[in-house]
């Protein structure tokens, strides 16, 4: 194991003890160790899938679970900070747009795709590790019934 993916190691264990256990749309465990072994000059992508709920769903002790507003008005809150987020990072939106149809496969319903793309999985542990983007995030789980994301390597 190199230096490299050691300090990976490290990050990711740091950022799992910011974040709490997986779940509630967090990546898992499993998702982790793939980012980890990754050379740190391979480019990484994310294509994220949300389904929207009809009103947020805040936790109860959140200020916000008071204003009574639409999935897809938190799931705005969030992508206000996770967009200049990103790109502070390194990282750059490849497509932001509303879901069509399944061309192949399975049929899926979603509402949005989100395709991000990183210069390496160090830039993108750096999203996790923004003090902003951590408290952001409690509005994408709100806004979200549903999210599916694939880890893209290359």
């Amino acid at each position: 194991m190199t230096m490299t993916q050691l300090s990976l190691i490290d990050r990711i264990e740091s950022i799992l003890a910011n974040w709490g256990a997986e779940g509630s749309g967090q990546p898992g465990e499993d998702a982790w160790k793939a980012l980890a072994k990754c050379p740190n000059n391979q480019p990484v992508t994310l294509v994220n899938f949300f389904k929207m709920r009809d009103s947020a769903l805040y936790p109860k002790d959140f200020a916000a679970a008071q204003s009574n507003i639409s999935g897809q008005e938190a799931f705005q809150r969030y992508a206000a900070v996770s967009m200049p987020s990103l790109e502070k990072v390194g990282g750059k939106f490849l497509l932001v747009a509303p879901f069509g149809k399944t061309f192949i496969g399975t049929a899926e319903e979603w509402d949005l795709v989100a395709i991000g793309s990183y210069p390496n999985p160090s830039a993108l542990l750096s999203l996790f590790e923004l003090e902003a983007y951590r408290e952001a995030y409690i509005h994408r789980i709100a806004a979200c019934s549903d999210q599916k994301v694939s880890l893209c390597l290359g």
